[in-house]
């Protein structure tokens, strides 16, 4: 948009097609064939096999994809409530006290996340809280990373709405909650499934605090291929990072399919 003549447009395709394809096609093409390489000791694999995925699915690599669903699916649904919560709440405060609370709010995004896993791993060690080797200590993780991520879209999203909506509803004799559930919910619908696609995908991606509290038999999948690649099974992370990939874009594209229902309705 920014260039018009289109020789201009031609050149910058020219550089950035080639760049893209390099920087972020290649590392997925390797990685792809890496998931069905049987051996590959030249420049591509000389042996494919679908041997790693029928692996995958029958071993403890299925409970890690499980894991990873229900940590995403749980941590998300709960930062989506909170963050909601909170935006709603702050939204009609002074401006210098909402600014403060704000930054507390974003606290978690700006702390590295394997500070935040070795935080909860010295708090909850003691009783009478006492999560160490339990699941909710990696669902506590994964809620304090993502929460500030949902907190910033639902505020976005709240401050993009047309305040007259609400205004005539309550000159109509719309109670709070009637006006909050038949006319900010549904309007705000886009950024809600936004921010809980966004969430869900840096759950299924989070690594560096679950792997300070994860408990045995409760291993996600990022924690599984990390594992995977520190034992030099290279052709089964890559499987592994192939289904998570997989797995997290179905997810995305059924919540993409509903934001774009809600917003026809």
């Amino acid at each position: 948009m920014l260039i018009w003549s289109k020789s201009g447009r031609f050149v910058v395709w020219a550089f950035v097609v080639p760049l893209f394809a390099i920087v972020y096609g290649l590392p997925i093409a390797v990685i792809a064939l890496a998931s069905i390489s049987g051996q590959w000791n030249d420049i591509l694999p000389s042996k494919l096999t679908l041997v790693h995925y029928a692996n995958a699915f029958r071993s403890d690599s299925f409970d890690s994809l499980k894991a990873s669903i229900i940590t995403g699916a749980i941590a998300s649904i709960a930062a989506l409530i909170s963050g909601t919560w909170a935006a709603l709440a702050l939204r009609k405060m002074k401006p210098l006290r909402k600014r403060a609370l704000d930054l507390i709010f974003f606290v978690p995004s700006a702390v590295p996340s394997v500070s935040i896993g070795l935080g909860l791993l010295v708090a909850f060690s003691q009783p009478p809280l006492l999560l160490n080797g339990t699941r909710m200590i990696v669902l506590i993780a994964h809620f304090v990373l993502i929460s500030a991520f949902t907190y910033g879209n639902v505020s976005a999203g709240l401050a993009r709405l047309p305040i007259e909506c609400e205004q005539i509803a309550e000159s109509l004799g719309a109670r709070p909650f009637y006006r909050l559930r038949r006319v900010t919910l549904p309007l705000l619908m886009p950024y809600l499934v936004a921010a809980f696609s966004l969430s869900f995908a840096m759950s299924m991606g989070e690594l560096g605090a679950t792997v300070m509290v994860y408990p045995p038999g409760w291993v996600t999948l990022p924690v599984n291929i990390f594992a995977l690649s520190d034992r030099g099974a290279i052709f089964d992370a890559a499987t592994l990072t192939m289904i998570l990939g997989a797995a997290t874009l179905i997810v995305l594209w059924g919540l993409s399919r509903l934001s774009n229902r809600s917003v026809l309705r």
